[in-house]
């Protein structure tokens, strides 16, 4: 493989976020985790230990500066009325100085938690949420290929 130059490099600073169709131009970060669940296998005869997929799980986050209240009023009003609200995020990298574009698409998301309020004097203010989605709602409609 070819010497890749450093303005290849994808910076994060090209990273976006939308939120049920909202762009949130506040996002700090964001990430998206696949984990599988594994149940460990043992066979006759031999002293090893495998291992079988059996589920995977998927969870993630977005850290937003705080700017405006989004979205605290909206789910604790629906968790307080015995409602799980659904949505959909989609996050995209598209560095000008890159190979191409990787978005994700992800359906079926729920939020983990929401820190109601918080601040600390001499701070700027981020609210991070945490969210879970079926690995069968993620789809990757643009990935950066290697050719």
């Amino acid at each position: 493989m070819a010497k890749i130059p450093g303005y290849r490099q994808i910076s994060g600073n090209w990273g976006r976020l939308w939120w049920d169709g909202d762009q949130v131009f506040e996002v700090e970060s964001f990430e998206l985790k696949a984990t599988p669940n594994r149940e460990e296998i043992n066979q006759a005869g031999l002293m090893d230990v495998d291992s079988k997929i059996t589920s995977i799980k998927c969870e993630g986050s977005f850290k937003v500066k705080k700017v405006y209240s989004r979205g605290v009023e909206k789910l604790l009003k629906a968790w307080k009325s015995g409602k799980d609200p659904r949505g959909q995020i989609v996050a995209k990298l598209d560095d000008p100085d890159a190979f191409g574009t990787e978005r994700v698409v992800i359906d079926n998301v729920w939020f983990n938690e929401l820190t109601l309020m918080q601040f600390e004097l001499g701070s700027k203010l981020e609210r991070e949420f945490t969210f879970g989605c079926t690995i069968s709602d993620i789809d990757f409609p643009d990935l950066i290929s290697a050719e």
